[in-house]
């Protein structure tokens, strides 16, 4: 086994206002539902500096302060591994703004599971949330795993 890797790069923020977050409805037909913003990391591009690029494209707001709480990875097609890397701010200026990405706006916390949400993103949040768990994983067997 080789210990260079093909991995496909990107990251979700949790944008967090005491009791509401903030999301969004893709319209991505391979992965629909509410869902946090985020997307790919660019090549030669911070991890830092990609999430606030990315919640800016889809949201309008500039973050500020993002701190990264847990990965997300999993093999799929067309290469070794893909990973997502979490964070989440509560430090934010400017107006939200839906993108073509999908409509963006908030909620509170505890009226999430009233929404259509994208798969396994309950189990995201769960991640993003807590002080003890760092990784949300999928084995070769396609197994969750909440580490």
């Amino acid at each position: 086994m080789g210990k260079s890797e093909n991995i496909i790069l990107t990251n979700m923020c949790m944008v967090y206002d005491g009791d509401y977050i903030l999301v969004q409805e893709r319209l991505n037909k391979d992965w629909p539902g509410i869902t946090f913003p985020g997307g790919h990391i660019e090549n030669g591009e911070s991890f830092f500096d990609s999430v606030i690029r990315e919640v800016y494209e889809e949201t309008g707001l500039i973050i500020k302060t993002p701190t990264l709480c847990g990965v997300k990875q999993f093999k799929p097609k067309g290469a070794d591994r893909y990973l997502v890397l979490f964070y989440k701010t509560d430090q934010f200026e400017g107006e939200v703004t839906s993108s073509e990405e999908g409509d963006v706006f908030w909620i509170k916390k505890d009226e999430l599971k009233n929404y259509q949400l994208a798969n396994d993103f309950e189990s995201m949040v769960e991640v993003f949330e807590s002080n003890s768990l760092s990784e949300f994983f999928y084995d070769e067997n396609w197994e969750m795993k909440l580490l």
